[in-house]
């Protein structure tokens, strides 16, 4: 399903935060927002959940525009912070996010085996997950979001405190998931994760500033390393603001 982000602007308490994001994501791709914390990576996410609404602009899945509730089935989301019940097992987790995704009852028992034995959490799906340390929280989270068999996969910062072995573990799920047909859009504040996806768009203070497949983007550093492309929109960004103060 390809999806179409559209002029989005989005401001909170009259503080604009995204300006004129636009660009489109073709079926199947692993798409990367990176950017520096506080670029609005989440708030870009949240508007392609149709959890917060844009001022202007407008994002579709094919012909469908957000919100919409029937878009629900086919998108599995995962928040930067785990939004788990402590109080239940990683099982019951899994039962209550399949129960809200509608799957039949008759198909929840096979589906869930699936699903932890993807995240290589089977031996501790009878756990509280008060018990669970972080990384085993966010490889239960993942399973979450993967519950219903979604077409879209939204992950916001996946990554983000787990050790190496896990984040490498994770990313080799995510590429069998786009091997199934998956639609995959990760975001991410640690650069070296682009050479991971197919694509990426660059965002810095709101702004689009780079959108294209990773071999072209690094082909237009010197170091070939991506955040050469942030030290330069950096730049224009100051210099542009010391302009503006000065006229």
């Amino acid at each position: 399903m390809d999806i179409y982000i559209s002029h989005i602007d989005k401001s909170f308490d009259k503080k604009q935060v995204l300006y004129g994001i636009d660009f489109s994501i073709g079926s199947g791709d692993i798409v990367c927002l990176l950017g520096p914390s506080g670029s609005g990576k989440t708030t870009l996410i949240r508007c392609l959940i149709g959890a917060i609404k844009a001022e202007r602009g407008q994002i579709k899945y094919g012909d469908i525009v957000v919100p919409n509730l029937k878009l629900m089935q086919t998108i599995g989301f995962m928040p930067q912070n785990d939004a788990l019940y402590d109080d239940l097992t990683g099982e019951n987790n899994l039962k209550f996010f399949a129960g809200l995704n509608k799957m039949p009852a008759n198909q929840q028992k096979s589906r869930i085996n699936e699903v932890l034995d993807l995240v290589k959490l089977i031996g501790d799906r009878n756990k509280l997950v008060a018990n669970y340390s972080g990384g085993m929280k966010k490889r239960l989270s993942l399973a979450a979001a993967l519950i219903h068999n979604p077409q879209v996969l939204l992950l916001d910062e996946p990554t983000v405190g787990i050790d190496p072995i896990l984040r490498r573990s994770i990313w080799d799920e995510l590429k069998k998931l786009k091997k199934q047909g998956v639609t995959i859009i990760v975001s991410t504040h640690v650069m070296d994760e682009v050479s991971e996806c197919d694509r990426a768009a660059l965002i810095y203070n709101g702004r689009l500033i780079n959108y294209d497949n990773v071999d072209n983007l690094l082909a237009k550093t010197k170091t070939g390393k991506i955040e050469e492309l942030f030290f330069i929109a950096a730049e224009t960004y100051e210099r542009g603001a010391s302009n503006a103060k000065s006229s």
